[in-house]
């Protein structure tokens, strides 16, 4: 039930779209390959945070109104 409910989100839309802005991101700070990737994997890792954290505050709101 929760796969397919994953499987049909709207989500997977932001996947290519933070790849996308970390590898961007990255690049615009450094030149090599190496550093950009670090650069992009931290990015993405806080975009997702960020995103998760977002998340959780309008679940709890929406289960309090």
């Amino acid at each position: 039930m929760l796969i397919a409910s994953w499987a049909d989100s709207q989500l997977w839309y932001s996947v290519p779209l933070i790849v996308t802005i970390s590898l961007v991101y990255g690049a615009t700070r450094h030149e090599l390959m190496v550093p950009i990737l670090q650069h992009a994997w931290r990015t993405a890792k806080w975009i997702v945070g960020f995103m998760l954290v977002i998340a959780v505050i309008l679940t709890l709101i929406s289960r309090v109104c």
